[in-house]
């Protein structure tokens, strides 16, 4: 993340699963879309107080309205770099995005994104969840109908493809 940059939508308790044909669970965390980058951060610093708070916030707004280009306080780009410094969040540049879509399911939202990273090629979908069980291990159990579009069409008026 370059320091210019600035948080353009920020999404909390995302379920990202791989979409490879042996993969199993997933992922919870938070998805966030700057100028220049998309990123996947499920290490965060950020306390737990706080991570309860907006998630039943985020699940109120999304029930009055779909739209995914939302921001939450209390959570900005100082926050952002210092969970960056954890390599196991993901950073992604625009180009190295090589498929961007999304489908609505019976159940709830999806984003579909492939990409390439450090030689792999890598394919995910994320959903938010409403709902959780803990046991035996955190699953989502119900999913949010939202709006993917402008995520989608925020990428790709963004990317510059060189292939």
């Amino acid at each position: 993340m370059q320091s210019d940059e600035k948080i353009q939508a920020h999404l909390v308790s995302v379920w990202r699963e791989s979409k490879k044909f042996f993969s199993i669970g997933g992922k919870e965390g938070m998805l966030l879309l700057t100028d220049k980058h998309l990123m996947f951060v499920h290490k965060t610093e950020s306390m737990m107080k706080w991570w309860k708070a907006i998630i039943q916030r985020q699940v109120i707004n999304f029930l009055k309205s779909k739209n995914t280009m939302i921001r939450h306080d209390g959570y900005d780009e100082e926050e952002l770099m210092n969970d960056l410094e954890n390599k196991k969040n993901i950073e992604l540049a625009f180009d190295d995005i090589s498929s961007i879509s999304f489908e609505e399911k019976v159940w709830g939202s999806i984003l579909l994104l492939e990409y390439e990273k450090n030689g792999k090629h890598e394919k995910f979908q994320y959903a938010i969840a409403q709902d959780w069980v803990k046991y035996p291990a955190k699953e989502p159990t119900k999913y949010m109908k939202v709006d993917w579009e402008p995520w989608v069409q925020y990428i790709k008026d963004r990317q510059i493809f060189t292939k």
